[in-house]
Formats: structure tokens, C-alpha cells, sequence
């Protein structure tokens, strides 16, 4: 495989496996939780806010991780969704140490780092975007 495919591939994985597991936490706050029982728990986390907050959260995380698969406004979504992870980094599992087996961060900050990286490298070829907004949209743009 030459270099551009490989760089293609990667683009695609990274997004397309990062979209999936934010979708699923969405949906899982939706489903599985409810947002009334995530507000809930945002609450005895002590996430300010937690009444908005909690769906505010849980669609972001389903819409976003959708967008993320598809390779729509990339970027955007995966900045926003590295935000996401800071604040529950911050906000809940900074102090549990770790590993998530005890509440800790190992989950949230390696879904930040992906998301992030998602939004430094953007889509790629295999995307939306770039059926849309052509080569311009996978580029790394730096405002001077």
C-alpha cells in the first residue's frame, strides 16, 4: 500500500472507530440510562448543571459520533467532543485515579486523545467532507 492509502486507512479508522464508541455512549445515556437517571448521576458526580447538561451531553455524543463515522464537519464535532471528554476528565474521573475499573480517566482521556487527533488530521478522503468541501477539507488550516 503506498503512503497516501495508508494515511487514508488510518484517517478512516481512527474516525470511524472513535465515531462508534461516542455514539454508543450517547445512545447508552438515551437508552440504557435514560436522561432522567444520567442527570442523575451527573448530579451525584457533581456535574454543574446536570439537569441541562446531562442531554446536552448524551446528544452530542450520539449526533456527534454519527458525524464522526460519516466524516461530517469533522472537525467541528471532534473538537467539541474533546471538550466533552475534558470535562469528564476534570469534572468526574480526575481523582479516581487510572484505570476505569475504579471510576478513573483511562477511558475518557484516550477517547480525548483520538478525538483530538480526529480534529487535528480532519476527515480524510473516505469522508462526507470531502465529498462536500473537496481536498481542502482534510487539510490541517493554520490562521496567521
Amino acid at each position: 500500500m503506498n503512503q497516501p492509502a495508508l494515511t487514508t486507512s488510518a484517517r478512516t479508522i481512527l474516525r470511524v472507530i472513535t465515531g462508534f464508541l461516542f455514539a454508543a455512549h450517547g445512545w447508552q445515556k438515551f437508552n440504557e440510562f435514560t436522561i432522567s437517571g444520567t442527570q442523575a448521576a451527573f448530579t451525584q458526580m457533581g456535574v454543574p448543571a446536570a439537569q441541562v447538561v446531562a442531554p446536552v451531553v448524551a446528544t452530542l455524543e450520539l449526533v456527534g459520533g454519527v458525524a464522526l463515522i460519516l466524516g461530517v464537519l469533522t472537525r467541528v464535532f471532534a473538537a467539541l467532543l474533546a471538550l466533552d471528554m475534558l470535562g469528564a476528565l476534570i469534572l468526574v474521573h480526575a481523582g479516581a485515579g487510572v484505570f476505569v475499573a475504579t471510576g478513573g480517566y483511562e477511558l475518557v482521556l484516550i477517547l480525548a486523545a483520538a478525538a483530538v487527533a480526529v480534529a487535528l488530521v480532519g476527515a480524510g478522503n473516505a469522508s462526507v467532507d470531502k465529498a462536500l468541501f473537496g481536498r481542502s477539507a482534510s487539510r490541517l488550516r493554520v490562521l496567521a
